[in-house]
């Protein structure tokens, strides 16, 4: 149970204790109109967008700001979300989906750097990192960790998850660009979501998580659907002092991409328990992110998770 904060709005939810870690739950979205409109999580349709929030933030102690992968956030967002939050919440925040090499919006691109887009690749749908100079996507770097200083300054930022695409393999400039995410963003907690499976195979597992932990840069577990012979094999580790768990949901249908709408069921959330509780002897904080946001699938499965984690879990 939360307890009420002197102000009259509810306070974070506490995190669970366990193994000397705190372990946080929540979920990619707070305002997933889906949830909003059918999940029957928020007592009524009509809060405000500062209510739910705040309803939120007295059920779970952590949120995935998932926005940003599409458009970068700016300082007075970020400021707004660190003020409409209590003492305790955390924020952990998605990437922008430039600065990992993925496809953009380019309307997302700030706009005084719209003119150095190369112009061969102007007209185009989508904007990559390659169609910008170096010195300009580097500003983008600098302007996106300059956005979240307000987080950072109220207490409020916890990770910043860079998920980078299936062709992101480990070769020498693949590596090149992990090692520059601690000068990229200064004074944060990265974490780093990796598709390729050749960082996985074999020995390059090992090399790649010793890699990881070497530099302090986290690593994102994945829960989701089974590989094309039906297995799970999740990789499952803590490389620096917050692990990371995004639960992405298991749906697998032929020919469609999507890993949602995935409720998962308690057994499969109980499943996670012993790799939670090992994360928590090697980890600060450990983050469960539930990213199968549908309705309230999301927020009922964190809420599972909390409960299976707890003291009578």
């Amino acid at each position: 149970m939360s307890e009420t904060l002197l102000g009259g709005g509810p306070a974070a939810a506490a995190p669970v204790a366990l193994g000397g870690a705190a372990v946080r739950a929540g979920t990619t979205s707070w305002a997933d109109r889906s949830l909003v409109r059918d999940g029957g999580f928020y007592p009524k349709k009509t809060m405000t967008a500062r209510e739910r929030l705040a309803y939120y933030c007295s059920r779970f102690s952590m949120a995935e700001i998932a926005t940003t992968f599409r458009f970068p956030p700016t300082p007075e967002l970020c400021a707004q979300w660190a003020e409409r939050t209590p003492d305790g919440f955390s924020f952990d925040v998605k990437a922008w989906s430039l600065l990992v090499g993925r496809p953009t919006l380019p309307d997302s691109l700030y706009p005084d750097l719209q003119g150095a887009v190369r112009a061969t690749a102007r007209d185009r749908r989508r904007l990559y990192a390659a169609h910008l100079p170096a010195d300009v996507l580097e500003e983008c770097w600098a302007r996106f960790a300059h956005s979240l200083a307000p987080l950072r300054r109220a207490g409020r930022l916890g990770v910043v998850t860079l998920s980078y695409p299936t062709w992101f393999s480990p070769r020498p400039e693949a590596w090149d660009e992990l090692s520059r995410l601690p000068r990229r963003l200064p004074d944060t907690a990265v974490a780093v979501e990796l598709h390729n499976p050749k960082w996985f195979a074999g020995d390059a597992c090992d090399a790649t998580l010793e890699w990881l932990e070497a530099r302090g840069i986290g690593f994102v577990c994945v829960d989701g659907p089974p590989d094309p012979a039906g297995e799970r094999h999740p990789v499952v580790a803590a490389t620096s002092d917050t692990a990371v768990v995004r639960f992405c949901g298991r749906r697998a249908v032929e020919g469609e991409p999507w890993s949602s709408p995935y409720r998962y069921a308690d057994e499969e959330l109980a499943g996670w328990v012993p790799a939670v509780r090992d994360l928590a002897t090697s980890a600060r904080e450990v983050h469960l992110i539930l990213d199968n946001c549908w309705r309230s699938d999301a927020v009922d499965n964190a809420a599972t998770l909390l409960r299976l984690l707890g003291p009578t879990g």
